[in-house]
C-alpha cells in the first residue's frame, strides 16, 4: 500500500543506524560520516536500541538471520534492507528462494509495521568504498530503490544521493526481486541510466521469466 507521508531528506542533522558491522555495513557507515550524517553501528551482541532509534535503519546482517532482528524496535521506522540470500551462507531456505515474492517482502512481513525499503544491496563493497561521486559527475553510479511506502522511498532516495550515488526509483517493494542475486543489476556497478535499462528488460531475462511463471504472469 502506498503511503505518501512526508519525509525530511536525510542530511547532516539526520541520523542513520546500521545493524551489522561487517565490511558492507562499515562501508555504508563511512559514506554516512563523509556526508556529515550521524551514524550509529550495532554489531552482533551489541544493544541495538540506539541504532534502531535513528531516522533510517540499515539492515546489514546476513539475510538468513533476519528473524533475529528486533521487530519491536523497528516498528514505524524507515528500514533499508541491503541483505541478500547466499546459498553458501544461508543454506537451503525455501522462504528466501520463493520466486512469488521478493526477499524484502519476506523481511517486511516479519517486521510488521516497519517501512521497509530495498536499496544498496546490489552494489559491490568495492563500489561503495570507491565510486561515490558528487551529484552531476558523469561517472556517478546508480542505486535502485524500491518500497511500497512512497515517503520512505523518497527519504532513502535522498540518503542514496547524499552518499554519492544516483537513486533510481524501481517502484514497489515487490520490484526488489529485479536487483536481487543473480539478476543483471546485481553487482553491475552501473550508472543510473544503465540500471533503468536493466530494470526495463528484466521481464525478458531468464530470472524475469522464472518470476513471471511463478507469479502466473507468463
Amino acid at each position: 500500500m502506498d503511503d505518501a507521508r512526508d519525509e525530511v531528506a536525510p542530511s547532516a542533522h539526520r541520523a542513520v543506524g546500521i545493524l551489522g558491522a561487517g565490511r558492507f555495513g562499515a562501508a555504508i557507515a563511512r559514506l554516512c560520516r563523509d556526508a556529515g550524517i550521524e551514524v550509529t553501528v550495532a554489531s552482533s551482541g551489541d544493544d541495538p536500541a540506539a541504532a534502531c532509534a535513528a531516522d533510517v535503519v540499515i539492515l546489514a546482517i546476513p539475510l538468513g538471520r533476519y528473524r533475529s532482528l528486533p521487530a519491536d524496535l523497528l516498528r514505524d521506522r524507515i528500514v533499508v534492507d541491503v541483505m541478500n540470500h547466499w546459498w553458501e551462507i544461508d543454506g537451503a531456505r525455501p522462504d528466501l528462494e520463493d520466486p512469488t515474492t521478493s526477499t524484502s517482502e519476506t523481511v517486511a512481513a516479519f517486521l510488521d509495521g516497519a517501512r521497509v525499503v530495498k536499496a544498496l544491496n546490489h552494489a559491490s563493497v568495492w563500489e561503495l568504498e570507491n565510486l561515490g561521486r558528487p551529484a552531476g559527475d558523469p561517472d556517478r553510479r546508480g542505486i535502485a530503490v524500491a518500497a511500497d511506502d512512497a515517503g520512505a522511498r523518497a527519504a532513502v532516495a535522498a540518503l542514496v544521493d547524499a552518499l554519492g550515488f544516483d537513486p533510481v526509483d524501481a517502484g514497489p517493494l515487490a520490484a526488489g526481486v529485479m536487483f536481487e542475486p543473480p539478476t543483471e543489476i546485481f553487482g553491475s556497478d552501473a550508472t543510473a541510466a544503465e540500471i533503468r535499462a536493466m530494470l526495463d528488460r528484466f521481464p525478458r531475462s531468464q530470472r524475469g521469466r522464472v518470476v513471471a511463471r511463478a507469479r502466473g504472469k507468463a
